[in-house]
């Protein structure tokens, strides 16, 4: 339903506002009028179509204030593993409500596309408002104010948090673009999830693995069917993705090398060199010829533009330059990516993280490996990770007991509260444009450098 239904053209000036708000009311009215002639709800009840949908926000200002308080947090709070009966059952409640949404004649468009700033007169807030009380954002409930104001701000906030966005408070480019997507849109995506949940459901594996969820930067690592560990990754961008697939953590390799694979040497590493030749001495990269245990080449006598990677190998020497970071958990499978270290942390404080050539980068990964040792011989104990990493000494272990992995792309859900939850389509998988990525403009640029 797109907005110029509901409300008058933004070009007019702020001079003729009252007759543009007396345009608005009456248009608001006819829009609840219309709704609750679609959907089976008594009349009295006018605003229950849209105000009564029951996502469960049920915080007392006190928690308000606290959540204000505290830095934001993209990490899934509950022990709900994502492939489990529990998530299934929530997805199929949620997408009820989504039906009943889009059969209630859905959500208004924000037209436009400039920001939306707090404190600031917008004739596009009511509109705004309306998106956000819909699915139970905007615990203020509706009004017909042209004013950005604090309710609005947490409103958005909340919707912010359930679609993996920066929580600024602020209408930018890619919560505009998500307020945007249509009821209809996200109830496919919700179908569309609730499919890919059933696969992971149908596999057979042991009770205890590790689940990657590439759109929602996240890994779990499950263990009895409760989630134990969860982690911030960052995963391939488009052009590089992370690929779906199920292998097996069977080692951990402390003080790796690096074997720059030839698909990262010829796409990266050697147009960086043809720049930047002091590059290899800066990062402890070594080139061999033919293979990696080849003769270590002088690389000042090569000709850059003439490099062929698959006659010349690059091997990067361990530590904390290494693009691995200290520690690379070993998963062979035939896609040749596995998770590890990273010494680009920075990195995960973005809400947006796909910057890798397709592998994984844990964040928090010492407390992982810490997690898959726990029954290895002389591992029991925590801080053995650590006890490695103090002695500073290379280290391979073998894990006589290996953990399942899956690398999964899920990006719709619901939580135990029948909270929907969207992330972006970084890898147009879904089948709807828009539901695919917007970056943030007020994101800092991805740090310089190589990485697996």
């Amino acid at each position: 339903m797109v907005l110029e239904g509901l409300l008058p053209a933004s070009a007019r000036a702020f001079s003729a506002e009252r007759n543009r708000r007396a345009v608005c009311g009456a248009a608001v009215a006819a829009l609840a009028v219309i709704a609750m002639a679609a959907c089976p709800v008594r009349a009295q009840a006018a605003e229950e179509w849209w105000q009564g949908f029951g996502f469960g926000y049920n915080d007392s200002p006190k928690q308000e204030q606290k959540r204000e308080e505290i830095p934001q947090n993209d990490l899934r709070t509950d022990n709900m593993p994502w492939r489990s009966d529990e998530m299934l059952m929530s997805i199929e409640k949620t997408m009820g409500v989504y039906q009943r949404i889009v059969s209630a004649g859905g959500w208004p468009e924000i037209p436009g596309n400039r920001s939306m700033r707090p404190g600031e007169d917008d004739e596009r807030v009511p509109a705004l408002r309306k998106r956000l009380t819909v699915t139970g954002d905007l615990k203020g409930g509706y009004s017909d104010s042209y004013n950005y104001d604090s309710d609005v701000v947490e409103g958005v906030r909340r919707f912010q948090a359930r679609h993996g966005l920066r929580e600024s408070g602020r209408v930018d480019r890619p919560t505009l673009a998500a307020l945007n997507v249509t009821a209809q849109g996200r109830l496919d995506q919700l179908r569309l999830n609730y499919q890919r949940v059933s696969e992971l459901l149908q596999q057979q594996v042991e009770q205890r693995y590790v689940l990657v969820n590439v759109p929602a930067f996240q890994l779990e690592a499950v263990d009895n069917y409760t989630v134990e560990q969860r982690h911030r990754v960052i995963v391939g961008r488009p052009g590089r993705d992370t690929p779906t697939l199920r292998a097996t953590i069977k080692a951990m390799n402390f003080f790796p090398y690096w074997r720059v694979p030839d698909s990262v040497a010829k796409l990266d590493l050697i147009p960086k060199l043809q720049k930047e030749p002091q590059y290899l001495a800066q990062e402890k990269i070594r080139v061999y010829q033919d293979h990696f245990n080849g003769l270590e080449l002088d690389s000042s006598q090569i000709d850059w533009t003439q490099a062929d990677p698959q006659k010349i190998k690059f091997k990067q020497d361990p530590g904390e330059q290494n693009a691995l970071g200290l520690v690379r958990l070993d998963m062979p499978n035939s896609e040749g990516v596995y998770m590890h270290d990273t010494p680009m942390k920075p990195l995960f404080a973005q809400a947006s993280r796909p910057f890798s050539a397709g592998c994984v980068r844990v964040q928090g990964v010492f407390e992982l490996a810490e997690w898959l040792a726990r029954y290895e011989p002389g591992w029991e104990q925590p801080g053995r990770v650590q006890e490695v990493l103090a002695g500073g000494q290379a280290l391979d272990l073998n894990l006589g007991r290996p953990v399942t992995v899956f690398f999964t792309y899920i990006t719709a859900w619901a939580d135990q509260n029948g909270r929907a939850q969207f992330r972006a389509d970084i890898y147009n998988r879904d089948g709807h444009q828009a539901l695919s990525e917007v970056s943030d403009p007020d994101a800092p640029p991805p740090q310089a450098g190589l990485a697996p």
